[in-house]
């Protein structure tokens, strides 16, 4: 299980639905959750973190806050687990840096079209 908290920036509530719809598509999901004064989405499951930012990132701008294993609510741990989930976050970590060396976040440019006026007069 892993938890994944992502800051998605969203304008209105049609775009909260529509992530929520696009996240919940995914195979796997365990709980989802969205926080809407931080703009913040938890997703926890059995889930690809980088598939899921990926396809945020399709349509809205998107930065990932934490990833990490889930927490169990029973409270009782086995040590073998606790390594396990060590190895699963380290194994994370390294996909998300590989993620984001790979794909960079899309810088985008614009084009003011500036009309110049001549103070020039032909009589």
């Amino acid at each position: 299980m892993k938890k994944l908290v992502v800051k998605v920036e969203l304008h209105d509530d049609r775009d909260r639905r529509k992530a929520m719809r696009v996240v919940s598509s995914f195979e796997g999901i365990g709980s989802l959750a969205m926080d809407s004064k931080d703009n913040k989405l938890t997703v926890s499951g059995n889930i690809d973190p980088v598939k899921v930012v990926n396809k945020l990132r399709k349509s809205w701008h998107t930065e990932i806050v934490s990833v990490g294993a889930a927490k169990e609510d029973d409270g009782k741990k086995d040590e073998g687990k606790k390594e396990e989930g060590k190895k699963n976050d380290d194994q994370v970590a390294n996909l998300v840096k590989a993620y984001q060396t790979y794909y960079p976040m899309p810088i985008t440019y614009y084009y003011v079209l500036h009309e110049e006026t001549t103070s020039c007069v032909i009589c």
